[in-house]
Protein backbone atom coordinates (compact mmCIF):
# COMPACT_ATOMS: atom_id res chain seq x y z
CA UNK A 1 0.00 0.00 0.00
CA UNK A 2 1.30 3.35 -0.74
CA UNK A 3 0.67 6.05 1.84
CA UNK A 4 1.68 9.27 0.05
CA UNK A 5 1.59 10.72 -2.88
CA UNK A 6 4.63 12.49 -3.92
CA UNK A 7 6.96 12.07 -6.60
CA UNK A 8 10.19 10.84 -4.79
CA UNK A 9 12.02 10.53 -8.21
CA UNK A 10 15.68 12.14 -7.57
CA UNK A 11 15.17 12.17 -3.64
CA UNK A 12 18.11 10.15 -1.70
CA UNK A 13 16.60 8.38 1.60
CA UNK A 14 18.77 7.47 4.25
CA UNK A 15 17.58 4.41 6.38
CA UNK A 16 20.00 3.29 9.30
CA UNK A 17 19.24 0.25 10.64
CA UNK A 18 18.06 -0.51 7.27
CA UNK A 19 19.28 -4.59 8.02
CA UNK A 20 17.20 -4.82 10.86
CA UNK A 21 13.95 -5.15 11.07
CA UNK A 22 12.15 -1.91 10.67
CA UNK A 23 14.64 -0.52 8.89
CA UNK A 24 14.36 -3.41 6.04
CA UNK A 25 10.21 -3.10 5.74
CA UNK A 26 11.02 0.30 5.04
CA UNK A 27 13.60 -0.51 2.12
CA UNK A 28 11.44 -2.78 0.72
CA UNK A 29 8.27 -0.38 0.82
CA UNK A 30 10.52 2.60 -1.29
CA UNK A 31 11.73 -0.36 -3.55
CA UNK A 32 7.88 -1.51 -3.89
CA UNK A 33 6.25 2.35 -4.17
CA UNK A 34 9.04 4.58 -5.01
CA UNK A 35 11.57 3.11 -7.42
CA UNK A 36 12.78 6.00 -8.76
CA UNK A 37 14.02 6.87 -5.24
CA UNK A 38 17.47 6.34 -4.63
CA UNK A 39 17.67 4.20 -0.87
CA UNK A 40 21.09 4.10 0.63
CA UNK A 41 21.16 1.41 3.84
CA UNK A 42 23.72 2.15 6.40
CA UNK A 43 23.76 -0.91 8.91
CA UNK A 44 26.21 -2.86 11.70
CA UNK A 45 25.46 -6.36 10.28
CA UNK A 46 25.93 -9.18 13.15
CA UNK A 47 29.52 -10.35 13.69
CA UNK A 48 30.09 -13.07 16.61
CA UNK A 49 30.06 -9.88 19.17
CA UNK A 50 27.74 -9.96 22.21
CA UNK A 51 27.22 -7.76 24.98
CA UNK A 52 27.51 -9.30 28.48
CA UNK A 53 24.11 -10.47 28.46
CA UNK A 54 25.02 -13.06 25.88
CA UNK A 55 22.87 -11.20 23.70
CA UNK A 56 24.06 -10.07 20.00
CA UNK A 57 25.35 -6.32 19.62
CA UNK A 58 23.80 -6.16 16.19
CA UNK A 59 20.51 -8.06 14.51
CA UNK A 60 21.17 -6.59 11.05
CA UNK A 61 20.86 -9.62 9.06
CA UNK A 62 21.31 -10.01 5.02
CA UNK A 63 18.62 -12.55 4.91
CA UNK A 64 16.26 -9.35 5.77
CA UNK A 65 17.38 -7.27 2.49
CA UNK A 66 17.64 -10.54 0.04
CA UNK A 67 15.87 -8.55 -2.97
CA UNK A 68 17.01 -5.51 -2.16
CA UNK A 69 18.91 -3.54 -5.10
CA UNK A 70 19.18 -0.06 -3.04
CA UNK A 71 22.63 0.71 -1.90
CA UNK A 72 24.33 -0.72 1.52
CA UNK A 73 26.65 0.25 3.76
CA UNK A 74 28.39 -1.88 6.55
CA UNK A 75 29.20 0.81 9.34
CA UNK A 76 28.71 1.30 12.89
CA UNK A 77 26.83 4.71 13.68
CA UNK A 78 29.67 5.25 16.33
CA UNK A 79 31.92 5.49 13.89
CA UNK A 80 32.85 9.43 12.95
CA UNK A 81 34.98 8.61 9.52
CA UNK A 82 31.52 7.10 8.25
CA UNK A 83 29.84 9.99 8.79
CA UNK A 84 31.85 12.28 7.23
CA UNK A 85 31.61 10.20 4.01
CA UNK A 86 27.49 10.29 4.62
CA UNK A 87 27.72 14.00 4.98
CA UNK A 88 30.66 14.18 2.15
CA UNK A 89 29.50 12.04 -0.62
CA UNK A 90 25.15 12.24 -0.61
CA UNK A 91 22.71 14.67 -0.38
CA UNK A 92 20.10 12.84 1.59
CA UNK A 93 16.01 14.33 1.69
CA UNK A 94 15.22 12.06 4.15
CA UNK A 95 16.97 10.31 7.21
CA UNK A 96 14.75 6.94 8.67
CA UNK A 97 17.06 6.75 11.87
CA UNK A 98 16.32 3.14 12.93
CA UNK A 99 19.91 1.91 14.19
CA UNK A 100 20.26 1.67 18.06
CA UNK A 101 21.15 -0.88 20.61
CA UNK A 102 17.09 -1.93 20.99
CA UNK A 103 17.96 -4.86 23.50
CA UNK A 104 16.36 -3.28 27.06
CA UNK A 105 18.76 -5.59 28.91
CA UNK A 106 21.77 -4.59 27.95
CA UNK A 107 23.41 -3.34 30.71
CA UNK A 108 26.20 -1.48 29.69
CA UNK A 109 25.43 2.10 30.26
CA UNK A 110 27.90 3.95 28.72
CA UNK A 111 27.96 2.34 25.01
CA UNK A 112 23.86 2.39 24.86
CA UNK A 113 24.07 6.44 25.57
CA UNK A 114 26.85 6.56 23.15
CA UNK A 115 24.90 4.66 20.44
CA UNK A 116 21.20 5.74 20.70
CA UNK A 117 21.71 9.26 22.24
CA UNK A 118 25.73 10.48 21.00
CA UNK A 119 25.83 9.29 17.58
CA UNK A 120 21.57 10.00 16.86
CA UNK A 121 22.88 14.04 17.55
CA UNK A 122 25.34 13.60 14.75
CA UNK A 123 22.65 12.45 12.76
CA UNK A 124 21.11 15.18 13.33
CA UNK A 125 23.61 17.17 12.51
CA UNK A 126 23.77 15.86 8.81
CA UNK A 127 20.12 16.08 8.89
CA UNK A 128 20.41 19.76 9.05
CA UNK A 129 23.42 19.86 6.37
CA UNK A 130 21.85 18.24 4.00
CA UNK A 131 18.12 19.79 4.95
CA UNK A 132 16.94 16.54 5.37
CA UNK A 133 13.52 15.54 7.40
CA UNK A 134 14.56 13.42 10.13
CA UNK A 135 12.28 10.44 11.38
CA UNK A 136 13.89 8.48 13.89
CA UNK A 137 12.75 5.77 16.23
CA UNK A 138 11.81 6.44 19.51
CA UNK A 139 9.90 4.15 22.04
CA UNK A 140 7.44 2.85 24.28
CA UNK A 141 9.80 1.81 26.69
CA UNK A 142 9.95 5.94 27.62
CA UNK A 143 7.28 5.32 29.55
CA UNK A 144 8.55 2.70 31.81
CA UNK A 145 5.49 1.59 34.74
CA UNK A 146 3.52 5.14 33.78
CA UNK A 147 -0.42 4.27 33.61
CA UNK A 148 -2.66 3.64 30.58
CA UNK A 149 -3.32 5.08 28.38
CA UNK A 150 0.26 5.94 27.99
CA UNK A 151 0.76 9.46 26.52
CA UNK A 152 3.42 11.74 25.50
CA UNK A 153 4.97 13.78 28.50
CA UNK A 154 4.28 11.00 31.35
CA UNK A 155 7.56 9.37 30.63
CA UNK A 156 9.05 6.97 33.29
CA UNK A 157 11.89 5.00 31.94
CA UNK A 158 12.55 2.15 34.23
CA UNK A 159 15.90 1.05 32.26
CA UNK A 160 18.73 2.47 30.52
CA UNK A 161 17.27 2.03 26.73
CA UNK A 162 14.24 3.84 27.66
CA UNK A 163 15.89 6.16 29.09
CA UNK A 164 18.33 6.61 26.12
CA UNK A 165 15.42 6.79 24.05
CA UNK A 166 13.98 10.00 26.14
CA UNK A 167 17.03 11.92 26.18
CA UNK A 168 16.94 11.33 22.30
CA UNK A 169 13.73 12.89 22.26
CA UNK A 170 14.75 15.89 24.45
CA UNK A 171 17.60 16.17 21.95
CA UNK A 172 15.22 16.52 19.21
CA UNK A 173 13.00 18.80 20.76
CA UNK A 174 15.84 21.32 21.14
CA UNK A 175 16.54 20.77 17.30
CA UNK A 176 13.04 21.59 16.48
CA UNK A 177 12.92 24.94 17.99
CA UNK A 178 16.07 26.06 16.05
CA UNK A 179 16.07 24.22 12.62
CA UNK A 180 13.92 24.77 9.95
CA UNK A 181 13.67 20.66 8.96
CA UNK A 182 10.87 18.37 10.57
CA UNK A 183 11.82 16.29 13.13
CA UNK A 184 9.75 13.34 13.79
CA UNK A 185 10.14 10.86 17.01
CA UNK A 186 7.76 7.80 16.56
CA UNK A 187 7.42 6.21 20.00
CA UNK A 188 6.95 2.20 18.58
CA UNK A 189 4.82 -0.24 20.81
CA UNK A 190 5.03 -3.28 20.90
CA UNK A 191 5.87 -4.21 17.05
CA UNK A 192 5.21 -7.64 15.06
CA UNK A 193 5.83 -8.89 11.92
CA UNK A 194 7.99 -10.06 8.65
CA UNK A 195 11.61 -9.35 9.55
CA UNK A 196 12.12 -9.86 12.60
CA UNK A 197 13.42 -13.44 13.47
CA UNK A 198 17.13 -12.48 13.26
CA UNK A 199 15.81 -10.47 16.77
CA UNK A 200 16.42 -13.73 18.17
CA UNK A 201 15.21 -13.79 21.88
CA UNK A 202 14.08 -10.36 21.44
CA UNK A 203 11.66 -11.21 18.78
CA UNK A 204 7.63 -10.87 19.17
CA UNK A 205 5.73 -12.88 21.65
CA UNK A 206 3.78 -13.47 17.91
CA UNK A 207 6.57 -15.24 16.75
CA UNK A 208 8.06 -16.99 19.72
CA UNK A 209 4.16 -18.30 20.11
CA UNK A 210 3.75 -19.25 16.85
CA UNK A 211 6.56 -21.46 16.24
CA UNK A 212 5.83 -22.98 19.57
CA UNK A 213 2.59 -24.01 17.97
CA UNK A 214 4.26 -24.85 14.73
CA UNK A 215 6.74 -27.28 16.61
CA UNK A 216 3.74 -29.04 18.64
CA UNK A 217 4.62 -27.62 21.75
CA UNK A 218 1.34 -26.64 24.25
CA UNK A 219 1.98 -22.69 24.36
CA UNK A 220 3.04 -21.28 27.83
CA UNK A 221 1.39 -18.23 29.38
CA UNK A 222 1.62 -17.01 33.01
CA UNK A 223 -1.07 -17.48 35.04
CA UNK A 224 -3.81 -14.66 34.55
CA UNK A 225 -2.70 -14.15 30.67
CA UNK A 226 -6.27 -12.79 29.60
CA UNK A 227 -5.37 -10.00 31.87
CA UNK A 228 -1.66 -9.47 30.77
CA UNK A 229 -2.46 -6.72 27.98
CA UNK A 230 0.00 -4.76 25.78
CA UNK A 231 -0.82 -2.32 22.34
CA UNK A 232 0.57 -4.84 19.71
CA UNK A 233 0.84 -3.31 16.48
CA UNK A 234 1.67 -5.01 13.25
CA UNK A 235 4.89 -3.82 11.24
CA UNK A 236 2.75 -2.42 8.12
CA UNK A 237 0.98 0.01 10.41
CA UNK A 238 4.78 1.04 11.63
CA UNK A 239 5.65 1.75 8.25
CA UNK A 240 2.60 3.99 7.64
CA UNK A 241 3.38 5.96 10.41
CA UNK A 242 6.94 6.11 9.27
CA UNK A 243 6.20 7.41 6.07
CA UNK A 244 3.53 10.16 7.14
CA UNK A 245 5.81 11.37 8.96
CA UNK A 246 8.00 12.41 5.87
CA UNK A 247 5.85 15.65 5.66
CA UNK A 248 4.32 15.87 9.27
CA UNK A 249 1.67 18.68 10.15
CA UNK A 250 4.05 19.45 13.15
CA UNK A 251 6.94 18.14 14.16
CA UNK A 252 7.20 16.61 17.44
CA UNK A 253 7.04 13.42 19.39
CA UNK A 254 4.16 11.16 18.65
CA UNK A 255 2.98 7.51 19.49
CA UNK A 256 2.51 4.53 17.35
CA UNK A 257 0.18 1.44 18.56
CA UNK A 258 -3.24 0.74 17.63
CA UNK A 259 -4.65 2.76 20.68
CA UNK A 260 -6.30 -0.86 21.80
CA UNK A 261 -4.23 -3.49 25.00
CA UNK A 262 -4.82 -7.04 23.84
CA UNK A 263 -3.78 -9.79 25.84
CA UNK A 264 -0.98 -12.63 25.40
CA UNK A 265 -4.07 -14.84 25.21
CA UNK A 266 -5.57 -13.79 22.39
CA UNK A 267 -1.96 -13.93 20.51
CA UNK A 268 -2.48 -17.77 21.27
CA UNK A 269 -5.55 -17.93 20.60
CA UNK A 270 -5.56 -16.03 17.07
CA UNK A 271 -2.63 -18.31 15.87
CA UNK A 272 -4.45 -21.32 16.95
CA UNK A 273 -7.29 -20.08 14.73
CA UNK A 274 -4.69 -19.64 11.73
CA UNK A 275 -2.34 -22.08 12.08
CA UNK A 276 -4.89 -24.69 12.77
CA UNK A 277 -3.63 -26.32 15.99
CA UNK A 278 -5.53 -26.82 19.02
CA UNK A 279 -3.14 -27.76 21.80
CA UNK A 280 -3.60 -26.69 25.40
CA UNK A 281 -2.20 -24.10 27.03
CA UNK A 282 0.09 -24.70 29.86
CA UNK A 283 0.08 -21.58 32.35
CA UNK A 284 2.83 -21.06 34.77
CA UNK A 285 3.31 -18.95 38.02
CA UNK A 286 4.41 -15.07 36.63
CA UNK A 287 7.95 -14.16 38.68
CA UNK A 288 7.71 -10.89 37.15
CA UNK A 289 4.70 -10.12 39.71
CA UNK A 290 4.97 -6.48 41.08
CA UNK A 291 8.02 -5.50 38.57
CA UNK A 292 6.19 -6.46 34.78
CA UNK A 293 3.67 -3.87 33.81
CA UNK A 294 0.32 -5.28 33.25
CA UNK A 295 -1.38 -2.96 30.50
CA UNK A 296 0.03 -0.97 27.99
CA UNK A 297 -2.18 0.99 25.48
CA UNK A 298 -0.86 3.94 23.44
CA UNK A 299 -3.32 7.49 23.07
CA UNK A 300 -2.79 7.96 19.40
CA UNK A 301 -4.59 11.17 19.34
CA UNK A 302 -1.88 13.57 18.30
CA UNK A 303 -0.61 10.99 15.90
CA UNK A 304 -3.85 11.05 14.32
CA UNK A 305 -3.78 14.70 14.01
CA UNK A 306 -0.41 15.36 13.16
CA UNK A 307 0.44 12.81 10.75
CA UNK A 308 -2.95 11.36 9.38
CA UNK A 309 -1.99 8.04 10.75
CA UNK A 310 -5.12 5.59 11.35
CA UNK A 311 -3.80 1.82 11.99
CA UNK A 312 -4.95 -0.34 9.68
CA UNK A 313 -4.61 -3.82 11.47
CA UNK A 314 -6.33 -5.09 14.06
CA UNK A 315 -4.36 -8.25 16.08
CA UNK A 316 -6.25 -10.42 14.24
CA UNK A 317 -5.53 -9.14 10.79
CA UNK A 318 -2.06 -8.49 11.45
CA UNK A 319 -1.66 -11.92 12.38
CA UNK A 320 -3.48 -13.47 9.47
CA UNK A 321 -1.16 -10.87 7.36
CA UNK A 322 1.69 -12.48 9.30
CA UNK A 323 1.17 -16.39 9.47
CA UNK A 324 2.54 -17.48 6.25
CA UNK A 325 5.92 -15.66 6.95
CA UNK A 326 5.55 -17.74 10.35
CA UNK A 327 5.11 -20.55 8.56
CA UNK A 328 8.32 -19.82 6.21
CA UNK A 329 10.88 -18.59 8.75
CA UNK A 330 9.41 -22.07 10.91
CA UNK A 331 10.38 -24.44 7.97
CA UNK A 332 13.31 -22.65 6.44
CA UNK A 333 15.27 -21.26 10.05
CA UNK A 334 13.83 -23.30 12.72
CA UNK A 335 13.14 -27.07 11.53
CA UNK A 336 16.78 -27.22 9.59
Amino acid sequence: MRYINDDLKGKTILITGGAGFIGSNLAFYFQENHPDAKVVIVDMFRSGETFSNGNLKSFGHFKNLIGFRGEIISGDINDKDLLLRLKNEYKFDYIFHEAAISDTTVLEQDLMIKTNVNAYKDLLELAVAHGANMIYASSAATYGNAESPQRVGREAPNNVYGFSKLSMDYLSREYMKEESISIVGLRYFNVYGAGEYFKNSTASMVLQFGHQLLSGKNPRLFEGSDKILRDFIYVGDIIQANIKAMHPRESGIYNVGTGKARSFQDIVDILQKELGTELVCEYIPNPFIGSYQFHTEADIATTREALGYEPAYEMEDGIKAYVHEIERIYEIEVKK
